[in-house]
């Protein structure tokens, strides 16, 4: 009989009758039942019938079906207002927000929305019934049905059609479009933050909104707590709502507001760029550059080399609707006149005047009799590279010899490993040299030559060039440049000894694959065997061949001697600050870096005698900072349990550890659920993950 019902489309005439109801002040315990009847018929049915109910009964079928019956009644409320006929419209707005806030919006609003689009285009009653409809919807089910209407309207105008001025008649309404959408959320698409923005510019009313969001967007894009303290895909998020509110500001509001927005910029771009993330420090740069381009119509504009930036590190994501958005922006601003910044600013230097060709001619008169030299045959002047280690030492101490410099850089690295007596006996000076060399000349590839010199001389005479590089890092009189350098030095030459088979030879991908190659010109017959025997192995298939792969040379783990000069001087000293150096203060970019290359030492450190130790004093170094503000940090100290858990043997683990596992693990539970770092979260789900798997091998 229900069945019966839905299809003879009875459910409207209900909706209808307590429409006419209402107006003539009808029963709320009966409405309230018949409301609770409609929504959740789907729910009663399926408890009874235990799934063995017709297909109308089911959700996706239901909900477009009461969508449908919604717009009869909607129709039939039209045909009585033209009529001059009083009827209620509210019990339609409670079945509506009952629907979404239940989570249908998909199914009732994908029926609505496209119907009263095309029904509001041009009639004022079908418009206002419209309005009437979301401004009865009770404040507790407001929320889903302006999300729904939001992220299902096919544009900022239709929006602005179907919800009239709520935002500004309705306090609920306005908290979630200005306040919980953009601030709270950061799950929305961009083309629900275009829909909800627009809407806000597209009237005289809503402008004021629309101003009061932008300032409130910069004011949390500007704060440092907010930077440091939510994730970066918020960060993204706002930056996106920034990006689109500036490109429906009118040059009257800005000049009314123009120097509220030159102070936000420079208060949030100083906090994004002392951000540790490459990506929060582009995403700052991006968005100031753009209210610059607002703020700055006739002067000059604030300009970072983003697309160097982009260039040389491609593997941040989430940016290109940031920089789409960027495009539209500044394409609003120079009315699609100019070319756009992310084009390639190709023209923005000031270019040479060009001089006529007769008065170039003119110019050279004087010197036409002149025949130049015949240069063809010259060759450049190649300076001889320095052979011993001493000689290297004094070039690159006291050299002026610009092109003698350069060529010591470039062959020093090959001279450490031919020389391995003669660099133990000036291991530690060579060092020292290295680690303060600056370029005198522009020496293509100065950084990486440096760092594979001084990684050549840490693994050529290890214990010493360690206990310097581990000592100098926390001396005074260091730039943070200086003190990474030593990170990434002692990082590399830790591989590099943890794996001293690979050192020096070419690493091959396996055996070449057979192949018959003729040569050309060759009819010799000589060689038949050989081609043919090539032919028959390609096509012959074999199941069981042995070892096909060369096997790799084996040899002892050099770092296994080492491995403590390298870990415990950088543990000790990370809580006393000095007066250029604070790593529990503002040089936390350096202790990112410190911790995760204490994870990455534990690493390689598996096998090792002093495993062990390093593991325990890496897990008291962990929990002395787990609480650290800087995600950067607590991604680094999440590592450091999984290179823990990885390289330490078990049995030591429980022997040496237990409680403080039971502790960590606790710790990391807590990270798993509240961290507001995505990364941190799944690296927390990552190191239960791997407790458990040493419960199963116990």
């Amino acid at each position: 009989v229900l069945e019966h019902f839905l299809q003879e489309g009875r459910i409207s005439a209900l909706m209808w009758e307590v429409c006419q109801q209402q107006a003539q002040a009808g029963s709320p315990e009966l409405q309230e039942d018949l409301l609770n009847k409609i929504v959740c018929l789907p729910d009663h049915v399926s408890n009874k019938l235990q799934g063995k109910h017709p297909a109308v009964f089911f959700p996706h079928n239901y909900f477009p079906l009461l969508g449908g019956a919604v717009i009869q009644v909607l129709q039939q409320i039209s045909d009585s207002l033209r009529g001059g006929l009083d009827c209620s419209i509210s019990f339609v707005s409670h079945v509506l927000g009952k629907v979404c806030v239940h989570g249908r919006q998909k199914e009732i609003l994908s029926v609505l929305v496209p119907r009263l689009t095309d029904l509001t285009k041009s009639d004022c009653i079908w418009q206002r019934i419209c309005w009437r409809l979301v401004e009865c919807v009770p404040d507790r089910w407001m929320e889903a049905v302006i999300l729904g209407f939001v992220q299902r309207a096919p544009g900022a105008d239709v929006l602005s059609r179907l919800l009239g001025n709520l935002v500004v008649k309705n306090k609920k309404a306005q908290f979630v479009v200005t306040q919980k959408v953009l601030l709270l959320q950061y799950g929305h698409t961009t083309a629900v933050l275009q829909n909800l923005l627009g809407y806000l510019s597209l009237d005289g009313l809503r402008r004021a909104l629309l101003i009061k969001v932008l300032q409130e967007l910069l004011e949390t894009w500007g704060s440092s707590s907010a930077v440091k303290h939510s994730p970066p895909e918020q960060q993204q998020y706002i930056s996106k709502a920034i990006l689109i509110c500036l490109s429906h500001l009118k040059e009257p509001e800005i000049e009314s507001c123009r120097q509220e927005l030159l102070t936000s910029m420079m208060e949030g771009v100083k906090c994004h760029l002392d951000s540790n993330l490459p990506q929060i420090r582009r995403l700052g740069m991006i968005v100031a550059e753009s209210i610059s381009l607002k703020i700055n119509t006739d002067g000059p504009v604030l300009k970072f080399q983003v697309k160097v930036l982009m260039k040389f590190m491609p593997d941040v994501q989430g940016l290109e609707e940031i920089k789409a958005l960027n495009q539209m922006i500044q394409g609003v601003i120079a009315n699609a006149a100019l070319p756009l910044v992310w084009e390639g600013n190709k023209n923005s230097g000031t270019a040479a005047p060009v001089m006529p060709d007769e008065e170039s001619d003119a110019e050279l008169d004087s010197d036409d009799d002149l025949i130049p030299y015949d240069m063809s045959e010259d060759k450049e002047l190649k300076t001889e590279a320095p052979v011993y280690i001493r000689e290297c030492i004094e070039v690159l101490i006291g050299s002026e010899d610009v092109d003698k410099w350069e060529a010591t850089v470039k062959a020093l690295e090959s001279l450490v490993r031919k020389n391995p007596a003669a660099t133990r006996e000036v291991s530690v000076e060579l060092a020292k040299i290295l680690l303060h060399l600056e370029e005198k000349t522009c020496v293509e590839g100065f950084v990486e030559l440096r760092q594979r010199a001084q990684v050549a001389v840490l693994t050529t005479d290890p214990i010493p060039v360690a206990k310097y590089l581990t000592s100098q890092f926390y001396s005074l009189n260091y730039s943070l440049r200086q003190r990474m350098d030593i990170l990434d030095v002692l990082v590399l030459a830790a591989q590099e000894l943890s794996y001293p088979k690979s050192r020096g030879k070419t690493k091959h991908s396996g055996a070449p694959k057979p192949c018959i190659q003729l040569l050309p010109g060759s009819d010799s017959s000589k060689d038949w065997r050989r081609i043919v025997d090539e032919r028959i192995k390609s096509k012959t298939r074999r199941f069981a061949t042995g070892q096909s792969q060369v096997e790799l040379a084996s040899g002892p783990n050099e770092f296994n001697s080492v491995a403590g000069h390298f870990f415990f001087p950088l543990i000790q000293h990370f809580d006393r600050p000095l007066t250029t150096f604070d790593l529990l203060g503002e040089d936390d970019l350096v202790l990112g870096r410190l911790v995760h290359t204490l994870a990455i030492l534990m690493y390689l450190a598996v096998n090792t005698v002093a495993v062990a130790a390093m593991g325990k004093a890496l897990l008291e170094f962990v929990w002395a900072l787990r609480f650290h503000t800087d995600s950067y940090v607590r991604q680094g100290l999440l590592s450091c349990v999984s290179s823990m858990l990885l390289s330490v043997p078990t049995e030591r683990l429980l022997e040496d550890m237990a409680e403080e596992l039971l502790e960590t693990q606790s710790w990391l539970g807590d990270v798993m659920e509240k961290d507001p770092d995505g990364d941190c979260r799944r690296l927390a789900l990552q190191n239960l993950l791997l407790m458990e798997n040493l419960k199963k091998k116990l």
